[in-house]
C-alpha cells in the first residue's frame, strides 16, 4: 500500500481518474474529440458568417465524416498513445481553424498550401493581426486549457499511474487481461477499418454526390476557396486542398496536353486578333515614345474620389487631376488572395490571378507577356520604385524575370519619414523622382505607394481631416490615410513638372484592392445612405484608373467598364506598340469609340457595365444574382446566364496559360512555325510576342 504522504495530490488524483475512465471505456476518448470538434466548427462557422452557408445537416454529417478520416488511426494506438494523438490533433486542428478565421477577415477567403509558401508574409503584418483578432475567437481554443495540463500528465505521470491501477491500486480496475495480441491487433484493425470505411461514406461519399447535383462543376472550376467549403467542411476543405496542390505540382505536374495548348492558343489568339482591329483606331500609337509611369496605390478605392467630409475635400489632387485626365469610373480591381501582388500581376501582365495563393510566390519564374518586358524590348528603362523589403511577395525574383532594370526597395530609400508600414509616401515619391529623374529616357518606372495600407494608422501631425463621428474607427483613419496620400501625390505630380517630365510621360494611377474594411455601418455613416449588396459590391471592386496624357488630350469621365487586365494593353496602344501576338487578356480602354467587354473576378462574379453577375456559394449559375446597375435592383438572373461559361473560360484559359507554362509553349511553336515556313497557321504567333 502507498503511504499517505505517496498518494497524488488533488488535481493528479481527478487526471489519474479521468485517464483510467478513459483507458476503462474503450473509444470515449474519440467520442469526445467529436464532439468538442464539431462544436469547434459550428463555432467557427458562425464567426465567419459566409451568407448562405451556415452548417446544416449535410454540412453536419460532412464534419463528422472528415473527423472520423482524421482520427481512425488512433485506434491502431494504446490508450496513452491514442490520447496524446487526439490531444495533438485537437491542438492543430483548432490552430488551423483560428489561422483560416483571421485570414478569412482580412483576404475573404482561407489559407492554402500555397498560401503557406507565402508565410514569411505573416511576419510582416504586424499590427494589421491584432486588429483582426475578437475575444469570442477564445471560445476556439478554451479546452485547451484542461487538454495541455492533461497531456502533459498523461505523458509524465499517466503510465506509472495506469500500471499502479491495472495491479490492483487506485481504482483497481485491470487494462491489462491477458488478450493475446494477435487478437489486439486484430480488432485495433477491425475497428480502424470500419472507423475509415463510415469517415469515407460520410464526407467523400456525400461530396462526391454534391460535384453531381447541386456542386456541379465547383471542384472543376475552383472559383473560391469559400465556395469548396461550403461542399467539403473546414477540415474537408484543407484535406483537399493538399490534394489539390500535390495534383497540380507532383502528379500531374506534366506539360499541358497538345489539346489543351491549342485550345488555350486559339483562344489568346482572338483576343489578339481584337486588340488588332483597334489597330487602325487614331489613339493607337499617338503617344508613341512616350516616358510611363505607373502609380499603383495602396487600399484606394473609388468611392473616395470626389467626396468630402467635414466639409473638406478627402482627395483634392485626386479631383483635380480627375479633370484634366481620362478617368474611368467603372474600373474594377479583380485581385483574389496575392492582393497587391495579384494588382500588380494583373496590371502589368495582364493574366488573372491565382484563386489560391499568388503568382508571384508560386510561378516566379514562368514566361509572361508583361508590360515591363515588352517595354524594355523596345528601348525603355524599366525600374520598379516600392519602399519595402525586396523579398515581400518574392518580388526580388519576380521582377528579375518581368524585365526590370532596377527593383528599388526599402534599402534603396532614406527612411527619413516612417508612416505606416513604411517610408511614408510623401518621401517615397520625393526620393522616388529624384531616382527616377536620372533615368535615360524612355523609361517605365512603377511606383507602389503604402501609407493608405490597413490598418491605416498614421501620426497625429498628419490626420488633418475633420471625420466627426468617425473620429477613433477604422474608417475615420482610412480617411485620414487616404487624405495623406492624395496630398503626396500632389506634391508628386508638382515634381514631375519641376523636373520637366509632365509633358512628355503618361502617367497612370489606380487603386490595388479594398480597403479591409467590412463594417457596413461605416461606410453607411459616410456616404449617409444604407447600402445594398450591389452598392456593396461596387465600393470593393471599383477602384479609381486614372490617366494623365502628354497634352492633357481625352480628359474627362469614361464610362466604358474596365478592369486591371487592361491596363498594359491601354499603355501600349497609346504607346503604337502592338499587343497583337500576345498572351494578353485584357484590351485598351482609350479608343475613339469605347468597347464592349466583360470583367470577371476571381470568384466568378462579372460586369459589362450593365448588369453585375454574382454567383452563389453552392456554384450554381442560376442561384446567383444578376443586378441591374443603372436601376440598382436585382434584375433577371436569365439576362447574366448566357456570360457565365465566357467568364469561368477566362478563368479556366488564364489557369492553364499560368500554371503550365504555356506561353513558353506558344513561344517555341512560334519559332517552330517559323522554321517551317509559316505553315503551321493554327499555332501562328500567339504569344509569341517577348
Amino acid at each position: 500500500m502507498l503511504s499517505y504522504t505517496e498518494q497524488p495530490n488533488a488535481v493528479r488524483r481527478l487526471m489519474r481518474f479521468t485517464l483510467e475512465w478513459l483507458n476503462r471505456l474503450k473509444g470515449v476518448d474519440v467520442i469526445l474529440f467529436f464532439i468538442v470538434m464539431l462544436l469547434k466548427q459550428l463555432w467557427f462557422n458562425k464567426l465567419i458568417h459566409v451568407p448562405n452557408m451556415d452548417m446544416d445537416g449535410y454540412d453536419t454529417v460532412v464534419a463528422i465524416g472528415t473527423l472520423a478520416l482524421v482520427t481512425f488511426w488512433t485506434f491502431w494506438l494504446p490508450t496513452r498513445g491514442r490520447i496524446m494523438a487526439l490531444i495533438v490533433l485537437n491542438l492543430l486542428l483548432s490552430f488551423i481553424m483560428y489561422a483560416d478565421l483571421i485570414y478569412y477577415r482580412y483576404f475573404q477567403d482561407f489559407i492554402s498550401v500555397p498560401v503557406l509558401l507565402q508565410a514569411n508574409q505573416v511576419d510582416s503584418l504586424g499590427e494589421s493581426i491584432g486588429t483582426l483578432m475578437h475575444a469570442k475567437d477564445f471560445l476556439l481554443g478554451v479546452d485547451w486549457l484542461l487538454i495541455i495540463p492533461f497531456g502533459v500528465y498523461v505523458i509524465w505521470k499517466g503510465r506509472s499511474d495506469l500500471r499502479r491501477d491495472s495491479h490492483g491500486y487506485g481504482y483497481g480496475y485491470s487494462s491489462m487481461r491477458k488478450t493475446p495480441l494477435w487478437r489486439k491487433a486484430v480488432i485495433r484493425i477491425a475497428v480502424s477499418a470500419a472507423i475509415f470505411a463510415i469517415g469515407m461514406s460520410m464526407s467523400i461519399g456525400n461530396v462526391n454526390e454534391a460535384k453531381k447535383t447541386w456542386a456541379l462543376g465547383l471542384f472543376d472550376g475552383n472559383w473560391w476557396n469559400v465556395s469548396l467549403y461550403n461542399v467539403t467542411g473546414i477540415v474537408g476543405f484543407h484535406g483537399y486542398d493538399v490534394y489539390r496542390y500535390a495534383k497540380l505540382h507532383w502528379i500531374d505536374s506534366e506539360q499541358a496536353s497538345a489539346e489543351e495548348t491549342a485550345e488555350a492558343m486559339a483562344w489568346t489568339e482572338a483576343r489578339g486578333d481584337k486588340r488588332q482591329s483597334l489597330e487602325s483606331d487614331p489613339t493607337f500609337g499617338e503617344y508613341k515614345g512616350s516616358n510611363v509611369i505607373v502609380v499603383q496605390m495602396e487600399a484606394f478605392q473609388n468611392f473616395m474620389i470626389g467626396k468630402s467630409v467635414g466639409g473638406q475635400e478627402i482627395t483634392p489632387n485626386l479631383n483635380k487631376l480627375v479633370k484634366e485626365s481620362a478617368y474611368f469610373s467603372q474600373f474594377y480591381h479583380q485581385t483574389a488572395q496575392g492582393r497587391t501582388s495579384d494588382a500588380d500581376f494583373l496590371s502589368n501582365c495582364s493574366l488573372q490571378p491565382m484563386m489560391s495563393g499568388s503568382v508571384f510566390i508560386q510561378y516566379p519564374n514562368h514566361q509572361y507577356n508583361c508590360m515591363t518586358s515588352t517595354l524594355k524590348d523596345n528601348g525603355y528603362a524599366t525600374a520598379a520604385f516600392h519602399a519595402y523589403e525586396g523579398g515581400f511577395w518574392n518580388r526580388n525574383t519576380m521582377y528579375a524575370n518581368m524585365g526590370y532594370d532596377t527593383f528599388y526597395s526599402k534599402k534603396n530609400y532614406e527612411m527619413d519619414e516612417p508612416v505606416g508600414w513604411s517610408l511614408g509616401d510623401n518621401s517615397f515619391f520625393r526620393q522616388s523622382v529624384d531616382l527616377m529623374s536620372k533615368e535615360q529616357q524612355p523609361f517605365y518606372s512603377f511606383l507602389i505607394t503604402l501609407s493608405s495600407h490597413y490598418p491605416f494608422t498614421m501620426p497625429e501631425s498628419e490626420k488633418k481631416l475633420n471625420v466627426g463621428e468617425l473620429d477613433g474607427t477604422i474608417m475615420g483613419d482610412y480617411l485620414q490615410a487616404v487624405h495623406y496620400v492624395d496630398a503626396s501625390i500632389g506634391t508628386f505630380i508638382d515634381r514631375l513638372k519641376a523636373e520637366g517630365l509632365w509633358n512628355n510621360t503618361i502617367v497612370a494611377f489606380y487603386g490595388d484592392h479594398d480597403n479591409s474594411i467590412r463594417d457596413w455601418s461605416l461606410f453607411e455613416t459616410f456616404l449617409g445612405q444604407p447600402l445594398n449588396d450591389l452598392q456593396r459590391e461596387m465600393i470593393l471592386k471599383q477602384v479609381p484608373f486614372i490617366v494623365h496624357l502628354p497634352d492633357g488630350k481625352y480628359a474627362g469621365t469614361h464610362t466604358n467598364v474596365g478592369g486591371q487586365l487592361d491596363v498594359t494593353p491601354t499603355i501600349l496602344h497609346l504607346l503604337g506598340i502592338s499587343t497583337a501576338d500576345m498572351t494578353l487578356l485584357g484590351q485598351p480602354l482609350l479608343t475613339s469609340q469605347p468597347q464592349s467587354k466583360l470583367v470577371v473576378q476571381r470568384n466568378g462574379a462579372f460586369t459589362d457595365g450593365t448588369v453585375y453577375y454574382m454567383p452563389s456559394g453552392d456554384a450554381v449559375a442560376e442561384n446567383g444574382k444578376c443586378w441591374n446597375i443603372a436601376a440598382n435592383k436585382l434584375g433577371d438572373v436569365q439576362k447574366c446566364l448566357g456570360a457565365v461559361e465566357d467568364a469561368r473560360t477566362e478563368l479556366s484559359m488564364s489557369d492553364q496559360i499560368v500554371q503550365h507554362d504555356l506561353i513558353a509553349s506558344f513561344r517555341a511553336a512560334a519559332v517552330e512555325a517559323s522554321a517551317d515556313g509559316g505553315e503551321a497557321t493554327a499555332v501562328n504567333t500567339s504569344g509569341a510576342g517577348k
